[in-house]
């Protein structure tokens, strides 16, 4: 038999097999053989019967817990077995905390050794009460209001109205201790300003062009953590994210390049399972990609592969992950990669890629260059418009004209027009830096594409604003 996660073969016993002891006592239990090949194959022990003896000893001694020592024989051939149980409460040795995770043998410490520590306990980070913060102080009532509105449409609501009191509420959602103690939860939810208690809420975005030392603008969205994703959605709407435009007819028809319900998907999972108090989520968008981040590994026995699997959920901060639940915010039982899965599928989008990075998790999202702006080919057909008679206001008259537009657009004429549809006050400087084009390239597209009547610009050139032409 072959080593796994929980099996391990030893040709001789040393002390600091130790470390694997405690880290299979803090994990999922394990075995350790002593007097194996890495292939399980027995090769004999030496002072076998004084090993019996000294092993069981310095295992209690060590790290206080009492193991199954056995010897027994292989091919004629003895060796020892130590079989340890999972522990219910931490085990350390000498004052270091040892943790089984997968097939290596990790030194917990920092935010690692506190999540676990709390976990012995039945307990979340999210639990810990916020010993000088009070309802009247720290609590925004609008918030809760907002959370039980979305409760209701959601049909997940817990049995609590907007007429309940604010303690009432919270003591309904789990969010108060037993002596009354505001939870961290309580704050990060629907806190006045969560990060005078945690410097690291908020929520980052920054528009790049091909890496990070080509900053253009960023954004820092803070404030409670129920209303955080509206503002984040908002936000990149209006300055970081593109619509495709295409037109049905004269109709224009707006799509974001992101479906939206995956994009809420992936921002409420990046918010609710963050590993507090850790760095602030990051969404970083590229010429090419799109990056969210949000500190906080898998948990253990996860891999990226089990997320578009059936899976249980596993919450790692317990209430705010159930208050998300109940205004409708995310899925239970593990649903919510398959809805974005299915959204990208819908939408004919590369699926987004998964990975751990730099103790966290971060996903990835390609790109798609737009090749339906002004219709299926790229240009504007022959459409009869009709305009008013601007010449003469009180006359009800309204003039025909037949506007022919038969210029053809390249994926860099474009690529600025949706920019420009996006934030009418871009300048020529950052659509060059997006582009990755000089200033005198834009210039020149710009002038092409107001001569051929699909921009314009307001009368102060300087502080104005783009208009695009119907």
């Amino acid at each position: 038999m072959e080593e796994t996660h929980n099996i391990e073969y030893k040709r001789q016993w040393r002390d600091e097999w130790l470390q694997w002891i405690c880290g299979f006592a803090n994990a999922e239990g394990g075995i350790i053989n002593i007097g194996l090949d890495d292939h399980g194959n027995p090769v004999g022990l030496d002072k076998i019967k004084k090993l019996m003896e000294d092993i069981p000893s310095k295992i209690i001694n060590k790290l206080g817990i009492v193991p199954d020592v056995k010897q027994l024989t292989k091919d004629g051939i003895d060796y020892i077995e130590i079989t340890v149980k999972a522990s219910n409460v931490p085990i350390l040795l000498d004052g270091v905390c040892y943790y089984r995770s997968g097939a290596t043998n990790q030194l917990l410490k920092g935010d690692s050794l506190h999540t676990f520590v709390l976990k012995k306990m039945g307990l979340s980070w999210d639990d810990i009460p916020v010993n000088d913060a009070t309802i009247e102080k720290d609590i925004d009532r609008n918030a809760i209001d907002f959370f039980i509105n979305k409760a209701k449409k959601s049909g997940r609501i817990p049995g609590i109205t907007l007429d309940d009191n604010t303690e009432t509420i919270l003591e309904n959602l789990n969010l108060i201790t037993p002596d009354g103690k505001l939870k961290n939860a309580a704050i990060l939810l629907f806190g006045k300003q969560p990060d005078k208690y945690f410097v690291s809420n908020g929520f980052k975005i920054g528009r790049f062009v091909s890496d990070e030392s080509d900053l253009i603008i960023q954004d820092e969205i803070k404030g409670n953590i129920i209303q955080m994703t509206e503002k984040v959605i908002e936000t990149l709407m209006s300055k970081y994210l593109v619509f495709h435009i295409s037109y049905e007819g004269l109709q224009r028809i707006e799509t974001l390049e992101i479906p939206e319900q995956a994009l809420r998907e992936l921002i409420y999972n990046a918010i609710c399972h963050k590993a507090y108090p850790g760095e602030q989520v990051q969404m970083k968008i590229y010429n090419d990609r799109i990056s969210l981040y949000n500190y906080g590994s898998l948990p253990d026995g996860f891999t990226v592969e089990n997320l578009l699997q059936e899976h249980s959920s596993r919450q790692r901060n317990q209430n705010i992950a159930r208050v998300f639940y109940l205004a409708g915010f995310i899925e239970a039982w593990g649903r919510g990669f398959r809805k974005i899965h299915n959204e990208f599928e819908k939408a004919g989008l590369d699926q987004p890629v998964y990975d751990e990075h730099c103790g966290g998790f971060r996903v990835t999202i390609k790109r798609q260059k737009s090749d339906t702006l002004f219709g299926q080919n790229g240009t504007l057909e022959k459409q009869d418009v009709t305009l008013e008679n601007t010449d003469n206001k009180d006359s009800a008259n309204l003039e025909r004209q037949d506007v022919t537009l038969n210029v053809t657009l390249d994926d860099t004429l474009k690529s600025i027009l949706q920019h420009i549809s996006h934030n009418k006050k871009i300048t020529v400087k950052e659509l060059a830096e997006i582009l990755e084009v000089s200033e005198r390239h834009v210039k020149r597209y710009i002038s092409y594409l107001r001569e051929n009547g699909f921009l314009d610009r307001t009368k102060n050139n300087r502080y104005g604003e783009w208009i695009i032409k119907k």
